[in-house]
């Protein structure tokens, strides 16, 4: 489904992404794991068409994306939510869950708002209260609802449980898991090893803009070099 192929990415004089590829699949938990500055959100953005490649492609569904507009990637149903959330914190929840159709699947707004409240009861309980009100876990609740109402053929969950509590963790992973066995396709990008590994089927790690490592996830939990790639040691 989605396809990265040598792909160059940076800021400035900064190179940031030095050649990376990877691929996710239909139906298919990927883990993209890395510690902070190895380069996982401006993969993310590439990927988004927030930041243009340098080099290399992205494809997506079997056409090429590198260069496309934000809105012209969201509209083929590759769907990001973002580090740290980025609610709409003066909009109050249903608001903001309707803005996560405003380009797609606008015309299933009503059947995918009870979708998004079936899956958190604790969105509907709030439906009319201010975004930045909300707890962390339930600001979390909130961007991933939004992103469900552009009926996603691929999610991209950019540090989900960052910030969160170890009960609101355990939460978040639960809900991921719920997501994929409904068929949704999940890149997941996390600092979150041991859970990220339980739930992906296959993982990669990125040190320094490249993959130290990558195969089936079970393989890369077992493989000696994932403490020195991701820890330093």
């Amino acid at each position: 489904m989605l396809e990265v192929r040598d792909l160059v990415a940076g800021y400035g004089l900064t190179r940031v992404l030095e050649g990376v590829s990877l691929e996710v699949g239909a139906g298919e938990v990927v883990a993209v794991l890395g510690s902070n500055g190895a380069g996982k959100t401006t993969l993310n953005m590439v990927i988004s068409g927030l930041v243009a490649a340098r080099g290399g492609e992205v494809r997506f569904a079997g056409d090429r994306i590198t260069g496309l507009a934000p809105a012209q990637v969201m509209a083929r149903g590759l769907i990001q939510v973002p580090e740290g959330r980025k609610i709409f914190p003066n909009l109050n929840v249903r608001e903001n869950l309707e803005l996560g159709s405003y380009r797609r699947a606008k015309a299933n707004r009503a059947r995918n708002l009870e979708k998004v409240f079936a899956t958190f009861p604790r969105l509907r309980e709030r439906v009319a209260q201010p975004a930045g009100t909300l707890s962390g876990g339930e600001q979390q609740m909130l961007a991933i609802g939004r992103g469900m109402m552009a009926e996603p053929l691929l999610l991209i969950l950019d540090e989900p449980s960052l910030g969160l509590s170890p009960l609101l963790v355990e939460e978040m992973f639960a809900l991921i898991r719920r997501l994929h066995a409904d068929g949704l396709a999940i890149m997941l990008v996390e600092q979150n090893v041991a859970q990220s590994l339980d739930i992906a089927g296959r993982a990669y790690v990125l040190e320094h803009g490249r993959f130290a490592l990558a195969g089936r996830a079970a393989e890369v939990r077992e493989n000696p070099e994932l403490k020195r790639a991701y820890l330093g040691l």
